[in-house]
């Protein structure tokens, strides 16, 4: 009895183990049916940062709150999916885009006793642009020079509409001059433009400080974003003496130590 107890415990060892290989393979893997997979989660989470955009306007309707929880039915089964098919689970966790998708989830199953905390839902899209799937068809595509670009755009994009939501969470009052969230997001394009129009403005030492906060962060973004776009296109290729990372395309040659170099042409990546 003692060893078929044994047997049928590495048998269902190996089961999960199969499990869990097959899971990773579909997550990180880089053959077809994997990509197929990996492209059709992506389209997914597209809709679902859509539904999260569009849900000021949505929150109304009659069946926002089962869409909410089906949203949050799909993340949570991903979460778990991925947290299977890690290698560590710790590691996993210590992971800052696992953190953000369990806030969004967090919001997701609470909409009601959360409502203000609804406007981070909006970083699942960062968390979205950190996987390779779309960097790696751009490299693929002989399109490297935009990964950049791409990056820092996304980040500016969530930064707009996680500042956006907070200053209609916070701000948005009747009789306040910023009735709905599109007045919000005004103010918040404005204040990262550094425009400032004067027609609306946050109340009290809370809203300048807000104001603060937004041109700081926003200015840095956009320099980002020019940086990305107009500076000389430079491959990513760590020295093997110094380190360095960034280096002409056709470098042959380290400039910061001499170190002969070996980097790929972008077909073979």
């Amino acid at each position: 009895m003692a060893a078929k107890r044994h047997e049928a415990g590495l048998s269902e060892t190996r089961v999960r183990a199969s499990w869990r290989e097959r899971l990773r393979q579909l997550y990180v893997g880089t053959d077809e049916r994997a990509i197929r997979f990996q492209w059709a989660i992506a389209s997914v989470d597209l809709v679902i940062i859509a539904f999260f955009v569009l849900s000021p306007v949505l929150q109304d309707l009659k069946g926002f709150l089962w869409f909410d929880y089906a949203v949050a039915l799909l993340l949570a089964v991903d979460l778990a999916a991925r947290g299977t098919a890690a290698t560590s689970l710790g590691r996993w966790f210590r992971k800052p885009v696992v953190w953000v998708d369990l806030v969004v989830l967090v919001t997701l199953l609470a909409p009601l006793w959360l409502a203000n905390l609804g406007f981070l839902r909006i970083l699942r899209l960062w968390s979205l642009s950190q996987k390779d799937l779309f960097w790696r068809s751009l490299r693929r595509r002989g399109y490297q020079e935009w990964e950049d670009v791409g990056r820092a755009a996304v980040n500016l994009v969530t930064c707009l509409f996680v500042i956006t939501g907070f200053v209609f969470t916070a701000f948005a009052r009747s009789g306040s001059g910023m009735e709905g969230w599109v007045d919000a997001l005004y103010f918040t394009v404005a204040t990262i433009t550094t425009t400032g129009f004067g027609d609306i403005t946050l109340p009290g030492t809370a809203g300048k400080l807000t104001s603060i906060v937004t041109m700081i962060v926003g200015i840095s973004l956009f320099v980002r974003l020019a940086q990305a776009l107009f500076r000389p296109y430079k491959v990513s290729f760590r020295c093997p003496r110094c380190a360095l990372l960034r280096h002409e395309p056709d470098a042959v040659h380290c400039k910061a130590c001499g170190e002969l170099l070996s980097i790929p042409n972008s077909g073979e990546a």
